[in-house]
């Protein structure tokens, strides 16, 4: 099997559009969009989870697959093992969302929820993979996951190589890793941006100091970005990688996805419009600048919320 990530990429998905958003740009800069919520799954993850599945069953064979996951990651595992025909098993914290969680049961997948965060559902799906010898997929930590997202930093330079800076929402940074990777060898003039939520800071203010932070909450409605526990691992590749880091507030989410909604057309989650959020911020950034919309699994309360907002208008 071919492991070139952007070549098994292509065989599965096309590349995904990168579209103006006239409404974000200014007299000193250009935003476009890289939407990433019409791959399989409604979620950039498919990127990541296929590859690096891909590349173990050709080492080790169909051996049955463990992940934790907010839901996004969950169902890109469920969507891989399914094409690969190996089993998979999902663990998810109690309060998932709903729409996430009908995804991957609707691929097959064996779903567990518990604890109250992500990092009760991590600490659960290792003690399971210790226990049963499946292989555990995380996805802060697996190598092969970046090397799935960094196709998108390298479809962002081939769509439009005059990108100045890429704004990339930051969970457990497996994203903005590949994206700044594959970019930065790309055009190595080019900004990387990466934002967190500020009620989740723990990669933020791992990227201050250079240090790995732990937080003791992490209560976002961004779960995409919901870390309490950096990695010294992720924490000293952002510090190479990443230019700036910054924090958006509960209410600039909500702000940038019914903008991206009423102005844009773009459904998106909470954490994929932490990019657009930061740039609604942002009055400093010039040239050419690409926003990531990494997905569109919005919880149907919150859905529902935002289209009454706009419907009011």
């Amino acid at each position: 099997m071919e492991r070139d990530a952007p070549t098994l990429v292509a065989k599965y998905f096309a590349p995904t559009p990168l579209v103006r958003a006239t409404s974000l740009d200014s007299r000193t800069r250009t935003v476009y969009l890289k939407i990433e919520s019409d791959l399989p799954t409604g979620s950039f993850k498919v990127r990541g989870a296929l590859y690096a599945l891909s590349g173990h069953v050709e080492r080790y064979g169909p051996r049955p697959v463990i992940a934790a996951s907010t839901g996004n990651h969950g169902a890109a595992v469920a969507y891989a093992g399914q094409l690969l025909k190996v089993p998979v098993t999902i663990f998810v914290p109690e309060r998932v969302n709903p729409v996430k969680r009908q995804r991957i049961l609707d691929l097959g997948a064996r779903l567990i929820a518990t604890g109250p965060d992500l990092s009760a559902a991590i600490d659960a799906a290792y003690a399971e993979a210790d226990r049963t010898g499946a292989f555990f997929l995380h996805d802060a930590t697996d190598p092969d996951i970046p090397a799935g997202t960094a196709t998108i930093g390298t479809e962002i330079l081939r769509q439009l190589p005059a990108t100045d800076a890429i704004f990339v929402p930051m969970g457990d940074t497996a994203l903005v890793r590949g994206v700044a990777t594959a970019a930065k060898q790309l055009k190595p003039s080019i900004r990387i941006v990466g934002v967190a939520a500020a009620n989740a800071p723990a990669y933020y203010l791992s990227w201050r100091s250079g240090d790995a932070v732990s937080t003791e909450t992490a209560h976002t409605i961004a779960d995409g970005l919901a870390v309490r526990r950096a990695l010294p691992a992720n924490v000293t590749a952002i510090s190479a990688l990443v230019d700036d880091v910054r924090l958006v507030e509960e209410q600039d989410l909500l702000a940038a996805m019914a903008h991206l909604m009423a102005r844009e057309n773009v459904i998106a989650e909470p954490a994929a419009a932490a990019a657009t959020a930061a740039l609604m911020k942002d009055s400093e950034t010039t040239g050419t600048i690409v926003s990531l919309v990494t997905g569109k699994n919005v919880a149907p309360e919150l859905l529902e919320r935002l289209q009454t907002a706009r419907d009011s208008r």
